[in-house]
């Protein structure tokens, strides 16, 4: 059992880190979009400028998340940055059947996904930098 559990938080992991990945590449891509994002969303301006620094930001926790580094620390944060963009559609998710809302509803499955992710960030050891390091470091004290 311990092998599936770890194969599925392994999954879990690099598909979570995928999905912030993309939203960062995003910013790079297209900057006046999340400009709008953040005016709109958030109510705070930014400049394209703030768009790809936010995005550079966002990719490296992404491939930390994904390389399974520093995990309770790069876990808590993936959560948190997608609880708060979850929070900041609360409008588009209390209607989701208007104006082509219904794609802000995958945010919730992704939610709790990131929240599993986090409370059991401890088995998450399958080719996790962190387990990697901690076992090699066990190995050189024998």
């Amino acid at each position: 059992m311990q092998q599936k559990e770890q194969a599925a938080l392994f999954l879990l992991r690099v598909g979570l880190g995928v999905f912030l990945l993309l939203w960062s590449c995003d910013k790079f891509a297209e900057p006046d979009t999340t400009v709008k994002i953040f005016q709109g969303f958030y109510k705070i301006p930014i400049s394209g400028s703030a768009a790809h620094v936010i995005g550079g930001i966002e990719a490296l926790i992404s491939v930390l998340i994904i390389a399974g580094a520093w995990r309770s620390y790069t876990y808590a944060i993936g959560l948190t940055l997608h609880t708060i963009s979850t929070i900041a559609s609360w409008r588009q998710l209390t209607s989701p059947f208007s104006q082509g809302h219904h794609l802000f509803v995958a945010a919730i499955p992704v939610l709790t996904a990131f929240i599993a992710l986090y409370v059991l960030r401890d088995r998450d050891t399958l080719w996790a930098v962190d387990s990697l390091s901690a076992l090699h470091m066990e190995r050189e004290t024998k």
